[in-house]
């Protein structure tokens, strides 16, 4: 579930609600960024409950047969010769394909690591899907709005997670489930006013908002331009972005001031 697509009642009940499944975390070193050309070179996944922590991790080099440019190298540590005496992605990620497709498949920034276990799986013939996912990218936004970056090394060094050298597959693997555990440790254990009240604090964009309320663009810019909500600009995604608890507290603001026209472009009963 997307953290930008729903209100801050229905994230809390679905977040609390898949605490007790089983979380496969999944991380990829590539060279490169593209998943239809560039090549998975490290895999590593683990599978996780809250209650039994890390019950299996299996890690491989994968022969690319390409080769890593020089900045992947200097970037992750593998070298050419580490992967040119590895197996190659048809015969390591056959090994995987059962774990992948069990529990909540989980990576930080998912899209990513998705995109390139559909390219390579889709080269062996498998049409690989995860209907189950998660993005802990997502839910750091949702949960730690006061950081000002929330890339797994930063929040590796923001918690002290003792993990060893960042952008190598298990490494990174062991630090997005540790990140999951304490996030979602959050919601289990905080009351719902504090951790609603922390919801609140996540940035939102224009376009998310206007998914939250079902209402195209042009509509949801005039209500975000008059109404008095913590706005800030983004220079890295040069836009304007708006705080939740505002947005959120508009619904309620906007029904009553004007009922009929806005709970029929909202959806909302009167």
């Amino acid at each position: 579930m997307k953290t930008t697509t729903k209100l801050s009642t229905e994230l809390l009940a679905y977040y609390r609600q898949i605490s007790t499944e089983i979380f496969t975390v999944v991380d990829l070193e590539t060279t490169g960024v593209m998943g239809n050309s560039d090549r998975i070179i490290e895999i590593s996944v683990l599978q996780a409950t809250l209650k039994d922590g890390i019950i299996q991790i299996l890690t491989d080099l994968i022969n690319p047969k390409i080769l890593i440019p020089e900045q992947i190298v200097r970037f992750t540590g593998i070298s050419q010769d580490m992967v040119d005496s590895a197996e190659g992605f048809d015969k390591v990620l056959p090994n995987y394909l059962p774990m992948l497709q069990t529990g909540i498949l989980t990576a930080h920034n998912f899209s990513f690591d998705y995109s390139f276990l559909q390219a390579e799986y889709r080269r062996l013939g498998v049409d690989f899907k995860a209907p189950a996912q998660l993005c802990t990218v997502e839910l750091s936004r949702l949960l730690l709005a006061n950081l000002q970056s929330r890339s797994l090394p930063k929040l590796v060094k923001h918690f002290g997670f003792n993990v060893g050298k960042s952008h190598r597959a298990e490494s990174d693997a062991i630090a997005c489930w540790l990140l999951l555990e304490k996030l979602l440790t959050l919601i289990q254990t905080a009351d719902d006013d504090e951790i609603l009240d922390v919801f609140g604090q996540q940035w939102l964009s224009a376009k998310d908002i206007g998914v939250i309320f079902q209402l195209p663009i042009n509509k949801v810019e005039p209500l975000l331009i008059d109404a008095a909500i913590k706005s800030r600009f983004s220079r890295h995604r040069q836009i304007n972005l708006y705080q939740r608890k505002g947005v959120e507290s508009l619904v309620d603001k906007i029904k009553i001031d004007n009922p009929k026209e806005i709970a029929e472009q909202l959806s909302l009963p009167l």
